[in-house]
This record gives structure tokens, sequence and C-alpha cells, in this order.
């Protein structure tokens, strides 16, 4: 039972937040190519959170079934729990059923449960949800490696297929352009997708972590030099250590650099990676953290911009990010603002809204502007969510990181600040413009700090 105490929007809880509910909501097993395996339909729209097709696309993707997966394999890992176990086993039946033979993927299913194979979002093609796939089959193999050899072989030979994909990428090893002054890497998913790249590195490291297979300690090597290859500026100086997603433009869905290195970097005892996840995270993180979150824009044409939609697959990658480069550095400070940026679903947002009910395990699909934020729940939302939260809840067992409020913030000479509350005390993220550092302060050094340095 969840023991609640509500005001304005803030749930407070002693229990779990992980609630599979909607996603077994939008789930449905169907047989595929012979075999029984488990889809998870794409859209719900509010109030009656019945499932909606999307459009002439399909009924459902290796996309959104690959993030269910992942989903319920760490949701495993961290908690033993044989149910979340099964259900990533269906999950990952149904994407190596959409992998073609030879190694790449298609996307989409129909209602007939034929495969689309033409659609824009769906044709055989190693970009997005190649990468998604290789990144569920990577995680799946290394937890299924002992527990169910059988099974892990299977996913060993997905993803071995991608190899001749991977090659053909890394030939442009080396080979850069560079538009505005800022050099663009060619050997990247869709040239310089470095955003999409962060979810086949996910993959690759999760194998390699396995395995220790030379070969692919060589692509993750190499993937990770292209990723940051496309980071500019520190914490004094602008774009402020970001990296950017696709040529000179930044995104925040999906931009999983730092949760990449991080994580890579501390596999392969990699400082240089480490180090690029820490430039981000102090200068740019710490800028959203502080000054709210932004949807994109291009670094090299300030006229480009949007502050919105701000949705679920925004903050997920800042949160895990966040918590892999505090888990390679031990650094507290990286855990401190993953929990803050978490709190992102339950309140701490442009709307004030909670986008995430544990109740219910909805989601919401995202905040329009400061006033107007979109009701239905998809896969995506939702998937998005409980990633984040299950990587919270295992150094947050009673979900204090959901209290976090921004009460204050601001910039003086000195400093560029903001100050959050969780109800009992006060945190202060604080950038020191002189110094080229950030801080995070809570208790009474922080309220030191504050009275002398923040009026």
């Amino acid at each position: 039972m969840i023991v609640l105490i509500t005001f304005s929007v803030t749930i407070f809880a002693q229990q779990s937040f992980v609630n599979f509910s909607h996603i077994e909501h939008l789930s449905e097993r169907i047989y595929l190519s012979g075999d029984s395996v488990s889809i998870i339909r794409i859209y719900a729209d509010y109030p009656s959170y019945n499932w909606v097709d999307a459009s002439s696309e399909g009924i459902t993707c290796v996309d959104d079934a690959a993030r269910t997966a992942v989903a319920y394999l760490r949701h495993y890992e961290l908690t033993k729990n044989a149910v979340s176990k099964n259900k990533a086993k269906e999950y990952l039946k149904f994407v190596i059923k959409l992998q073609a033979e030879d190694g790449q993927f298609y996307n989409f299913i129909y209602a007939d449960h034929s495969i689309n194979r033409d659609g824009k979002t769906s044709f055989k093609s190693f970009g997005w949800w190649a990468a998604r796939g290789v990144w569920c089959f990577g995680l799946g193999y290394r937890i299924f490696e002992k527990e169910d050899p059988q099974f892990a072989a299977l996913l060993k030979t997905g993803i071995e297929k991608t190899f001749v994909h991977i090659d053909t990428l890394l030939h442009q090893y080396g080979k850069k352009k560079e538009i505005s002054g800022y050099a663009i890497p060619q050997w990247l998913l869709y040239e310089s997708g470095s955003d999409a790249t962060t979810e086949l590195v996910l993959g690759l490291t999760e194998y390699y972590t396995a395995t220790a297979d030379t070969k692919v300690r060589s692509y993750i090597e190499k993937f990770c030099d292209g990723m940051m290859q496309m980071q500019s500026g520190d914490i004094r100086t602008y774009p402020f250590g970001l990296h950017r997603s696709w040529e000179t433009m930044w995104h925040a869905w999906g931009n999983g650099q730092t949760q990449a290195l991080a994580q890579a970097g501390k596999v392969l005892k990699n400082k240089t990676m480490i180090a690029s996840a820490q430039r981000e995270a102090e200068g740019f993180y710490s800028r959203l953290l502080i000054q709210g979150f932004k949807r994109e824009f291009d670094v090299a044409d300030s006229s480009k911009k949007r502050e919105f939609e701000q949705i679920a697959y925004d903050i997920r990658p800042m949160v895990i990010g966040l918590i892999r480069l505090y888990e390679a550095t031990n650094d507290k400070k990286y855990l401190t603002m993953a929990q803050i940026a978490g709190s992102w679903f339950f309140g701490n947002n442009a709307v004030n809204v909670q986008m995430y009910d544990p109740l219910t395990g909805r989601c919401f699909d995202g905040i329009h502007s400061y006033t107007e934020f979109n009701k239905n729940s998809g896969a995506e939302s939702t998937i998005e969510a409980l990633n984040a939260i299950i990587e919270l809840e295992q150094y947050d067992k009673t979900n204090d990181f959901s209290k976090y409020r921004r009460t204050n913030s601001g910039e003086n000479k000195k400093f560029i600040f903001a100050i959050y509350s969780n109800g009992n005390d006060e945190a202060g993220l604080v950038i020191d413009k002189k110094q080229g550092s950030l801080s995070m302060m809570t208790g009474k050094p922080f309220t030191d700090f504050k009275k002398k340095n923040l009026k």
C-alpha cells in the first residue's frame, strides 16, 4: 500500500513509485513469426487512455519495445523481481523478430502483425531503432548470460549481426567536416547523430561488460571519441560543455551522451570519457537545473531555439547520466543533481504539475508552455519516466527526490545559483563564475554561504 500525503501537486510515498500498470495496460501478447511475444501499444489518450494506433505507421514498434525491455531488465536486476525478468524476455523476443537477417532492423508492425517495411519510420536500416535494439540486446545478454544461456545466445547473435554495419560506419573514422566553426565527425549514426549513437554505445557497453570483446571495446572507444568531438565550451564558456545532438543542433530528447560516456568510461577505466561527461554535467546540466529546461537550439544560430515542448524523454538522459556519473566518480553532487532533475516528474517543472502518477503508472506526454500540458500518456513517456525512477530508487528508497522544488534562482557578479527545498532541508546548486566550478551545498554550509553571497 502506498501512503500518500498530498499538497498542491506533490506526492510523498514510503514505498516504490515504480508501477508498471499502465505499461501492462498498453501491452498485448501476440503470435509473431510462430512465437509468443509482447508488444506495447504506442499512444493512449486522456481521459479513457484507450489504445491509439500510430496513424499509418502501425500498432507497435521496436523503439518502444526495446526501451520497455530495458526498464524491465533494470528493474529485475535491482529488485530481483522475477515477473520483470519474464516480461523483459517477452519484449526482447519481439525485438528479435524485427531484426532482419542482415543485422538491420525494421521498426513497426501493422494490426495484422505484418512488418511495415517501407514507412519512413520503419524501413530496414541501422539507425535509431537499431541502436535501441542493440541497447536492449546488450543489457539482456549481460543479465541472461548465466541465468538463461540459450536465450542469451540469441541476443548475442543479434548483436554480432550488427558488427558489419558498425564496421561500415567506422570506415569513416577520423573523417570530419566543419559547419560554422564546429567540427562534425562523420562516423556516428546518421553521420553526426551523436544522440542516436548514445543508445548504440549503451548496448555495446553492456555487451562488453559481459564479454570483454576487444573488437567491441574498439567500437565503443571510436564512437565515444566522435561524441566527445561534438562537445564545445566549458562551465564558463558557451555552449557550456554540451554535447551537440546532430551537426550544430542540440536537443533535449534522447541526448544521452553523459549517460553513455560515464558508463563506458567507468567500464573501460577511461578518464577522458568520464571527464567529458563531467564537463557537460557541470557546465550545461547545471544551467538547465538552475535556469530551466529547454527543448532545442542551434549553437551556431541563436535565432533557432525552442523552450517547449518538454517531455519525459528529455529528462531520463539527464537523470541517469548524472547517476552514472556519480557511480563513476563517487561525487555525491551528481546524485543530488540527478534527484533534482528527477523531481520534474513530480511537479518541479514549468507548469508545477505532477507528470508521473505512481498510483496509475502513467506519465503525461509533455509540457507545451508555462500554462499547458498534455494529459495523454503514451508508451514513450511512461517508459522513460519508469527508467529514470527505477534508477533513482536504488539510491533513494524513501523517494525524497520527489519533494524537491526550486524556490529561487538568480545570478550576481560572482555566482549563478538555484535554491531547492525538499520540505525539510535546502540545497543550493552554485556556479562560481570566477573559479569556473560547481558546488552543491546543503545544511549549515549552504545557510552560511547563502547569507554571505546570495543576497
